[in-house]
């Protein structure tokens, strides 16, 4: 996928997405796979895919089977083909809403997914600001971070998602980024059920430049005390609105 014009290269977060499928279940995996891509924002509205060629090589599996995948996203109204000198998939502009009607998450539920982020995100940030980045790493992270800084409420989240997975991806673990990925997108499932709150973004905000400054000076202690503090205010709220 190109990167955004002035933004830094997006590759670590999509390669370590768009990986080898399992081959017993290629079809659902690259489903899954390209929804990864799409949800936690690595492809903004309008932006094209690879070509099939190329994403079907990075996932390992048969044209064929990407042709369906991607055919099944399109009725499900996730990608648009186009045909023409100009033609390929792109991501539609404007993406299926929720459905709404999901059951109503438990106390478990939000627990079994806050630890495990907790488990992960900590020791991203432990691991990121204890290693000697690259100034290509320091770029991603500052950039991903000014993002967050000027999203307005619609695209909060997403962008929130992008620094998140940028975090993970300087702690130099790339096995790490899918599992990140994983719990995100059951993070975000979550935090679907409760309202954006003014307040706690600006917070946000706030943890998320101190999480950024003590990665890049290489704090370890403070990136990884700060990042637990920011996991559980949102685990606070979740439990506040739903239990």
């Amino acid at each position: 996928m190109a990167a955004e014009p002035g933004s830094p290269e997006r590759t670590d977060a999509s390669d370590a997405l768009l990986r080898p499928v399992r081959p017993l279940n290629a079809f659902e995996d690259t489903v899954s796979r390209l929804l990864q891509t799409i949800r936690l924002g690595l492809l903004q509205p309008g932006e094209s895919l690879p070509p099939e060629r190329d994403l079907a090589a990075r996932l390992g599996v048969s044209r064929d089977t990407l042709r369906e995948a991607i055919k099944s996203l399109a009725e499900a109204g996730y990608l648009v083909s186009r045909r023409g000198r100009y033609g390929g998939t792109f991501l539609a502009d404007e993406l299926p809403a929720p459905t709404g009607d999901a059951a109503r998450p438990t106390r478990a539920d939000i627990d079994d997914t806050m630890r495990l982020r907790e488990i992960l995100e900590v020791g991203a940030a432990r691991m990121a600001a204890g290693r000697t980045l690259t100034a290509t790493e320091r770029q991603a992270l500052s950039g991903r971070l000014a993002d967050v800084r000027g999203a307005d409420g619609a695209d909060y989240r997403r962008l929130d998602s992008r620094l998140h997975l940028a975090i993970a991806e300087a702690a130099g673990v790339p096995s790490l980024v899918p599992l990140v990925a994983q719990n995100r997108m059951r993070l975000n499932e979550l935090l679907d059920h409760i309202p954006l709150l003014a307040r706690n973004i600006a917070h946000s905000d706030e943890q998320h430049d101190a999480i950024v400054a003590a990665i890049l000076a290489g704090d370890a202690d403070t990136a990884a005390e700060t990042m637990a503090a920011h996991v559980r205010g949102s685990a606070t709220l979740l439990h506040g609105f739903l239990d």
